[in-house]
């Protein structure tokens, strides 16, 4: 495109309409080999080659020594697949934090890693299997574990030089991985921490399970999702009550028949009561042994007075239920008729299992099912009661456990089926190894309506945990773990332990210390750590670090951890030099053991590590061991500061398994400040999909604009909430970004004709460069304070605000004539290049970490160098005395007026009374004194870029030109008077008086005479 000043005349014309005079070679116009069109998809990666050549990282570390230090510790990402948008948004953010710091004035430096181990890189090599008809089970374990190390090595590379292209400076040559050896080795030291402090368990609870993946997950590795599913109401007989709290043996005692239950409300005719329940999950009734109810809601006995004679409610039948939950119960199990009996207080009845002396269970179903208060029953939806199965959910194995009920039982295996031992469905799947549904919920369902138990049943959409890798729903299933107590003190190195001193409390005491950027982000890992449960840390897969610890069985279901330094010290070695693997090798045990200990009476677990155990630990294998990571601090207090910076989801993931494992083994966080970023969606905030058509690559982007327009798009965006992306919104970045360029380039131009022996003293300068200097004084404070609180939005609206609307729409118009046409000599135009080059080396250091492909490529056009870089360079102080309040006020008022101005002749402009602004001397007509006074100290006719202007103190004419919100100034277009300079175009009644060059103003005459004094000078 060609660049037009105000006067609507273009570069070029201005350059030529006088060729015959061979003016055009004596107008200092804008030179420069800086291309208007970035070509970036071409640009970029020879810069990247550039950086490459000159070690520009290595130069960092040298420029940096000796600065407090800002580590940004990398949220490793999965080696599993290309990099999609999120990945970009994360390490873009990540490189400006890293850039801007060091420009601030830090030794701000960035290692990239990568999460290796678990089951997303498990499960290809699987489905590669599969493809190929293998069995894994029939693989040599370390043979699989090799595979898998294969597989992400090749992804680690691709990964690479895909962020690398983002423009992502950093020891790419170094990155850390949780698969080297030397972290392997570490890891398996901080789970032997949690086993010396006493931390670590194994246990037998609920856990979330995976039956696809034949696996226990953590919550950090499940998303809740859209499921349906089926609902039953189901009949609990009332039998009894219970005598005492106490138990025996576990089991209630002290049980009476219901008739004689007279202190429980029910009259002798009732005795045929049943409390209802309400699940969600039908596969779950055979685990039953208790039902919840809560003290806070009023429960009461119905009897059903009419029904459908093949309805399952029947006529006379009685339901103890919450009585703001009846009628719904009655209109689900379609009863037409009933009536409100007597209130209950259910604290001390007892019921019987619905599948109770049914025809083929040999009494398997044959116990007292007691009824008990829990504190997570609502009467929100359901019947009031809530069903217990102890071994399918947190809340019925806490509140089973906490009433000493009995033992958790077992009913569903690893691959989903009930087990042999459970009558009537052994052998039936809850669950398939797809992920669908089985055939347990329609087995459940018909064997309690075969029982004459059942009164309804519908369908329900709601919210259910799914694996986040195989998107399969989960189920919550009682099996062996091993788990990180939140709760238990914590042993110190010689057994003692401090009352109070557990996980839970370090971790939320050490979160209150932590700058949490948005702040909400504090409130919302708070909640987490409040209400977690313990961390169940085992998974029964392959590929990661084992729990490498041997165990004895103390014959009362628990283990004995094996605690000896010399063993744990020869696990770590090994791993150190072999890596895992070496836990899984023939001999393993008895080389670990060594002869101390009898190889048939310790267990290897080999179970491994939850995955975020392993990134949980990652600053035990990079920030406390690399040279160029470590902080010079315990992590709290004194200039050094860790950031870590990731999604918002990883306040149940990376942040929050870094905070318990660092907290549980060093007292505190690894961090000092966490940032946390959205989602990205698209142009209508709907989440990316394939099948929808609305992915956005960031691989495209790149290939038809540059990495320059995202990481403008990342930085032009709130990215404390959830991003949108699309064609239009990268059409309004390019845009930006566009003119963004064309300032640059037109800076490059102008200051081709600065010279240093030229420069002109702050107190020499015109009002309106004094005024420029007063902006970049804000500007410093503005873009320092915003890149230190991480607020890039606010950088790069403050930056291309000041680029577009005040340089390029304002200051440089105005100062267009001076630049061109004015003598060298010229105190007004040597000023001019003077502010220009305090603003290009402001603003391209401020526009770098942003835009760090342009910023370099601008940098080098005028300070070429074989080694020099923007990238090296700091935030150049601004000197305070540039502050200038009044005359900036000053200048406001002027730019009002201004606008009225430009308003009129824009009218003129269209109705074709003038052709440029130059053809214009204006009347302004001022009546606001404050107004009045701050444009009488300025050439009116210059600010306005007309020939001439005259101001007047009065209203004006009514038909003269206003603006409703600038009250006080009135405007008339008259025409400019006089003849039309052939070097300026100004239009003056001077043009013609020197008689060496009488076609062009007395200004234009003196240019051209120093410029040819200058020129003879030269030869």
């Amino acid at each position: 495109m060609t660049s037009r000043n105000s006067d609507g005349r273009s570069e070029n014309e201005a350059a030529g309409e006088s060729a015959a005079r061979d003016y055009s070679s004596t107008l200092f116009l804008p030179q420069t080999d800086f291309p208007m069109r970035a070509g970036l998809p071409q640009r970029e990666p020879e810069l990247l080659a550039r950086w490459e050549r000159i070690d520009l990282y290595g130069q960092q570390r040298k420029e940096g020594e000796g600065r407090p230090r800002f580590v940004l510790h990398d949220g490793p990402p999965y080696a599993n697949g290309n990099i999609h948008i999120g990945h970009a948004l994360n390490k873009i953010l990540k490189d400006v934090v890293v850039r801007s710091q060091g420009a601030l004035g830090h030794d701000s430096n960035y290692v990239p890693g990568w999460d290796c181990h678990g089951l997303p890189i498990e499960w290809k090599i699987e489905e590669q299997y599969r493809a190929k008809g293998k069995n894994k089970d029939e693989v040599p374990v370390v043979e699989f574990r090799q595979e898998c190390r294969a597989f992400a090595e090749g992804w680690i590379d691709v990964q690479r030089a895909e962020f690398k292209r983002l423009g992502v400076e950093g020891d790419w040559s170094h990155p850390y991985v949780t698969m080297s050896y030397d972290a392997e080795a570490q890891i398996a030291r901080e789970i032997v921490k949690f086993a010396s402090n006493g931390l670590l368990y194994r246990g037998s609870k609920p856990v979330m399970w995976s039956v696809v993946e034949r696996t226990a997950l953590a919550e950090a590795e499940v998303e809740y999702h859209d499921h349906t599913s089926t609902t039953i109401y189901v009949k609990f007989p009332v039998t009894g009550y219970r005598e005492s709290d106490a138990t025996a043996g576990g089991l209630p005692k002290g049980l009476k028949p219901a008739s004689e239950a007279d202190d429980i409300h029910l009259f002798p005719s009732y005795e045929g009561a049943s409390v209802v329940i309400w699940t969600t999950t039908p596969w779950t009734i055979p685990g039953n042994r208790a039902i919840a109810f809560s003290k806070d809601v009023t429960y009461a006995v119905y009897e059903v007075t009419e029904a459908p004679a093949d309805n399952w409610a029947k006529v006379g039948e009685h339901f103890i239920l919450a009585d703001k939950l009846a009628g719904e119960v009655f209109k689900a199990a379609r009863v037409t008729g009933w009536e409100r009996r007597k209130e209950v207080d259910p604290t001390h009845l007892v019921c019987a299992h619905p599948l109770a002396g049914v025809e083929g269970t040999k009494g398997y179903f044959d116990f007292p099912v007691p009824v008990v208060a829990g504190d997570f029953v609502t009467e929100e939806t359901g019947t009031g009661f809530v069903h217990i199965a102890p071994g399918h959910g947190a809340d019925d194995f806490n509140l089973y456990i906490a009433e000493r009920l009995g033992e958790v039982p077992h009913t569903v295996g690893p691959d989903g089926r009930y087990y042999d031992h459970v009558p009537l469905f052994a052998g039936h799947r809850v669950m398939d190894d797809k992920g669908k549904d089985g055939d347990a919920n329609d087995a459940v369902i018909k064997a309690l309506a075969a029982a004459d138990k059942l009164i309804a049943r519908g369908r329900l959409k709601h919210q259910y945990p799914h694996s986040w890798r195989s998107k399969a729903p989960v189920i919550f299933r009682n099996t062996p773990q091993w788990f990180i107590a939140m709760d238990k003190d914590i042993a110190a190195a010689d057994g003692s332990s401090t009352k109070g001193d557990t996980l839970r409390a370090r971790a939320l005491g050490g979160i209150a210390g932590v700058d949490w950027v948005p702040a909400s982000g504090e409130n919302r890992i708070t909640g987490m750590i409040e209400n977690r449960p313990d961390w169940v840390v085992s998974r029964q897969r392959a590929w990661g670090v084992p729990i490498a610890v041997f165990v004895k069985d103390r014959g009362d279901g628990t283990v004995e951890i094996l605690r000896d330094e010399q063993v744990n010290r020869r696990i770590a070695d090994a791993f150190a030099a072999e890596g895992a693997d070496a836990w899984y090798k023939e001999g393993a045990a008895r080389r670990f053991l060594g002869n101390d200990y009898d190889a048939n009476e310790w267990t290897k677990v080999d179970d491994i590590l939850d995955v975020w155990f392993d990134s949980g630990s990652t600053h035990a294998f990079t920030l406390e061991v690399r040279a160029d990571l470590k902080v010079n601090r315990a992590f709290t207090g004194g200039p050094d500061r860790v950031m870590y910076l990731e999604g918002s989801d990883q306040h149940r993931g990376w942040f929050h398994s870094s905070l318990l494992e660092s907290c549980g083994t060093r007292g505190r966080p690894p961090y000092d400040v966490v940032l946390t970023h959205g989602f990205v969606l698209d142009e209508q905030g709907r989440k990316m999909s394939k099948s929808v058509g609305n992915v956005v690559a960031p691989q495209e982007v790149i290939k038809s604009s540059g990495a320059d327009i995202l990481r403008l798009w990342v930085c032009a965006s709130d990215y404390s909430d959830d991003l949108r992306i699309g064609p239009e919104i990268l059409k309004t970045t390019v845009e930006t970004y566009r003119k963004l360029r064309n300032t640059l380039r037109w800076l490059l131009g102008s200051l081709h004709h600065y010279r240093e022996a030229e420069r002109i003293a702050y107190a020499d300068m015109p009002a309106l460069e004094r005024m420029v200097l007063h902006r970049l004084v804000e500007l410093d404070a503005t873009v320092r304070e915003a890149y230190a609180a991480f607020d890039f939005k606010r950088v790069n609206a403050a930056l291309t605000a000041f680029m577009t609307s005040e340089l390029s729409a304002f200051y440089f118009d105005v100062r267009k004539d001076a630049l061109y046409c004015d003598p060298i000599s010229s105190v007004t135009r040597r000023a001019c290049l003077t502010v220009l080059d305090e603003v290009f080396n402001r603003l391209v250091v401020w526009l770098a970490p942003i835009l760090p492909f342009t910023a370099e490529e601008t940098w080098l056009s005028r300070f070429p160098s074989e080694t020099g870089s923007v990238h090296l360079v700091t935030f150049p102080e601004t000197p305070a005395k540039w502050r200038d309040d009044v005359l900036a006020d000053e200048w406001r008022k002027i730019r009002l007026v201004r606008r009225v101005v430009l308003g009129a002749l824009e009218v003129e402009r269209a109705a074709k009374r003038i052709g440029s602004s130059l053809e214009a001397a204006p009347v302004i007509h001022v009546t606001d004194p404050n107004l009045f006074t701050a444009v009488s100290a300025v050439d009116l006719a210059e600010v306005c870029i007309t020939s001439d202007a005259h101001l007047v103190p009065d209203e004006g004419p009514s038909g003269a030109f206003r603006l409703p919100d600038v009250p006080g100034v009135a405007v008339v277009a008259a025409k400019a008077v006089g003849e039309k300079c052939a070097r300026s175009w100004k239009i003056s009644p001077l043009v013609g008086t020197d008689p060496e060059f009488p076609d062009v103003t007395p200004r234009d005459a003196m240019a051209l005479r120093e410029l040819a004094a200058a020129r003879r000078a030269a030869e």
